[in-house]
């Protein structure tokens, strides 16, 4: 019987070794800086309005540590297994910063066309949305329209490519 034993014990490390030797151990890789991934996402505000979110459609698909996402999303995927969900809270300081008043850009009414000037129009040059028309000035809000806030997102890891 000893024989058996010490072949079934000498066949466990064999196997064991082999297992460790093809990166086989059981652990799951996780997402590293560099890494190509694809999320899936639900962001929210602190009174549980959701601002935007991939559920229903495609996940994104970013590349970690590329600045392709605001630094605290890119940091919570950091670390992460395939399939695992995690709900975190972004600062505003590592999502869209603080509100600053010197981004509003008050320029006089003549120099913008009609059409355009109209509260809530979104303009991409220069980059901001009207916030006020009247007969003598259009002011463009310049802050990106989730300055301000500490946003909470509930991340599932789909995928590292």
């Amino acid at each position: 019987m000893k024989g058996k034993t010490r072949f079934f014990i000498c066949l466990l490390g064999l196997l064991a070794a082999f297992l460790l030797i093809a990166g086989c151990t059981g652990a799951a890789p996780t997402a590293g800086d560099g890494d190509t991934v694809k999320v899936h996402y639900t962001g929210t505000l602190a009174n549980g309005t959701t601002f935007d979110s991939s559920a229903g459609g495609e996940p994104l698909e970013f590349t970690l540590g590329a600045g392709q996402v605001i630094p605290g999303f890119n940091n919570a995927v950091l670390g992460m297994a395939v399939s695992e969900e995690k709900t975190v809270t972004i600062p505003v300081e590592e999502a869209y910063g603080h509100y600053d008043e010197d981004l509003i850009l008050v320029v006089p009414r003549e120099k913008v066309p009609d059409e355009i000037a109209v509260v809530g129009t979104s303009l991409y040059q220069p980059r901001g949305t009207i916030i006020l028309v009247d007969d003598e000035v259009v002011m463009i809000d310049q802050n990106h329209h989730l300055a301000g806030e500490d946003l909470t997102f509930t991340i599932t890891l789909v995928e590292i490519l």
